[in-house]
């Protein structure tokens, strides 16, 4: 179960001290939990999977999932523009100002990414 040698190891431990990314964190302790919780983790698919892409690929990023870009150029400077000149409290309000203004839909989720 320990297929990282040490200098992988505190390459890994460094770059989680500095991932902001919750899932890419989330990935790299794939590979650095003691070993009873490694054991209980590799029971679990996703831990199983990020440890199978990082052996194969020594995958951390995110490439699966999510969705393309929606806006064009254009539609992207102009909601910047706006949102800098009008401040909303919720994404969600954000989602209904773009399903009206350029007839494209979000989830609250995909605003936020």
């Amino acid at each position: 179960m320990n297929f990282l040698d040490d200098k992988e190891r505190v390459i890994l431990r460094i770059q989680h001290k500095q991932e902001r990314e919750g899932r890419i964190r989330d990935r790299i302790k794939a590979g650095l939990f003691n070993k009873s919780l490694k054991l209980y983790c590799f029971l679990m698919k996703p831990f199983r999977n990020h440890i199978d892409e990082y052996k194969t690929s020594k995958k951390l990023w995110l490439e699966s999932g999510g969705s393309q870009e929606k806006f064009s150029d254009k539609q992207s400077r102009e909601l910047e523009t706006h949102l800098k000149e009008h401040t909303y409290l919720y994404v969600k309000d954000i989602v209904v100002y773009v399903q009206i203004t350029f007839n494209i839909t979000y989830t609250i989720h995909g605003m936020r990414s």
